[in-house]
């Protein structure tokens, strides 16, 4: 059985500084990737999604997708689990707002669901 850090290594943060992201560049990195928002405030600000399913088993199936490459990120968003749909909200904690680092597993939230 091949591991799950061989199919997606775990990012080390250890050599990578971050920091939040002015609001400039937010609003700047909110134009790229599509359906996308601002929620929150102060410390508690994040980018949020709902991400829409035609029944629970699909929604779920996200759910589970976006845990394992959240934990190869080792960045974890907070999720918000419904029938047929999932609330994603990012922010990173140690930087007390949003960085680059949200807008990469925005991305590849999104890739998820591409068609």
């Amino acid at each position: 059985m091949t591991s799950s850090s061989s199919m997606l290594p775990k990012k080390d943060w250890s050599a990578i500084t971050r920091r939040a992201l002015t609001a400039t560049e937010v609003v700047t990195q909110l134009a790229k990737v599509e359906g996308w928002s601002l929620a929150g405030d102060g410390a508690d600000v994040a980018i949020e999604k709902t991400y829409r399913f035609a029944n629970y088993y699909e929604t779920i199936s996200f759910v589970n997708a976006v845990a394992f490459v959240a934990n190869a990120q080792d960045h974890h968003p907070d999720l918000s689990v419904h029938y047929n749909r999932c609330v994603v909200r990012l922010n990173t904690h140690d930087v007390k707002g949003i960085s680059s680092t949200d807008f990469e597993c925005a991305a590849r939230f999104d890739a998820l669901v591409a068609a």
